[in-house]
């Protein structure tokens, strides 16, 4: 399926604005309180003492700042950032290449570090305990084990899913943020921010506008600024009230809750097509015509924290404001029976 629109999830759009757009510096970052406070003592620590910073492991679902924060991390530090995924890292030596690159107290990024290839995690271990990595040079009789001394420097790792950590790679992480959604009212500040660096104009009630329908994450509520800031530059003379940003949002076909043609077909499905639920997220894939992993990691997050949908051991299941969102009415006790529906292990 083609990229959808509400996906927090980055998509590579307009990188330089972003890089315009990112913060530099704690202050700077708007939200994310308690983890913020946290990597701030942590930070002024290790630059007081000279030392490396504690590997930091940030999860939390996606759009609300993990990358960010990494990138703030290292400015603080002072250093130098390399950013890599999980899923680039297929072999040993593509992990050799970026650790021996890395100078004094660097800092090493690592998105989706849960995908992370288990022969290459194993040489993270001493990498990340004692900085150095063991190498096998040579095959059969010849082969010998050389130890590369590695500089002091810190491994962050960003994750949407912690539970698929293996437990040893989590226990190497000294510091553990956990990223939660966005207030209306924080994404109202990120919204304003972004518009006086854009240099155009953004009444309050326009950027809680956008705010409300930025489904509580700071990457969506940039993305609609710009779609916004395009159709008043088009549309409105330039100017962004609450009437504005409404209208250019529901072009997109984004309602006032922040859901989208998905999130409307997916509901739709739990509700008419398996009465309600429970139902496999199996299911629910191939009716919607997404990845198990996107429903699990895009969708559901949101849709849960808002009261949409539930998980149980036997599956999703839709809620009365999913019910009362469609337009349709509650079912009885007597017509909706989880009996018999088949247990949804993810």
């Amino acid at each position: 399926m083609a990229g959808r629109i509400v996906d927090p999830r980055r998509d590579g759009e307009e990188p330089d604005l972003d890089n315009t757009l990112r913060p530099k510096t704690m202050d700077e970052m708007l939200g994310q309180v308690k983890v913020k406070e946290q990597l701030s003592i942590a930070v002024m620590a290790a630059n007081q003492r000279g030392e490396a910073l504690d590997h930091v492991l940030l999860y939390g679902p996606p759009g609300l700042g993990k990358t960010t924060l990494a990138h703030v991390i290292a400015n603080e530090l002072g250093v130098q950032l390399h950013a890599t995924s999980g899923p680039v890292l297929e072999r040993p030596v593509d992990l050799v290449g970026i650790l021996t690159a890395l100078g004094k107290r660097d800092v090493l990024f690592i998105d989706e570090v849960h995908r992370v290839n288990r022969v290459v995690e194993e040489y993270l271990y001493s990498a990340m305990e004692d900085y150095k990595i063991d190498i096998m040079i040579d095959q059969g009789p010849q082969a010998q084990s050389v130890n590369l001394p590695l500089q002091p420097y810190t491994l962050i790792g960003a994750t949407t899913r912690q539970g698929l950590l293996t437990t040893p790679m989590r226990d190497r992480f000294g510091i553990t943020g956990s990223l939660d959604y966005y207030t209306i009212e924080e994404l109202g500040q990120i919204v304003e921010r972004d518009a006086r660096l854009l240099a155009f104009e953004v009444e309050p009630e326009g950027a809680l506008e956008i705010a409300r329908r930025s489904r509580g994450t700071a990457r969506l509520a940039k993305r609609w600024l710009r779609r916004v800031r395009d159709y008043a530059q088009v549309k409105a003379n330039g100017r962004v009230d609450a009437e504005v940003a409404s209208r250019a949002l529901e072009l997109l076909k984004v309602d006032e809750l922040g859901l989208d043609e998905i999130d409307i077909k997916l509901l739709t499905a739990v509700i008419d097509k398996f009465e309600g639920g429970p139902v496999g997220v199996n299911n629910l894939a191939a009716v919607v015509g997404e990845e198990e992993e996107t429903i699990i990691e895009v969708y559901e997050p949101f849709l849960i924290k808002e009261g949409f949908l539930k998980r149980t051991p036997k599956g999703r299941q839709a809620m009365a404001r999913a019910y009362a969102h469609l337009g349709r009415p509650l079912p009885s006790a007597d017509n909706h029976s989880p009996e018999g529906e088949q247990l949804d292990l993810l």
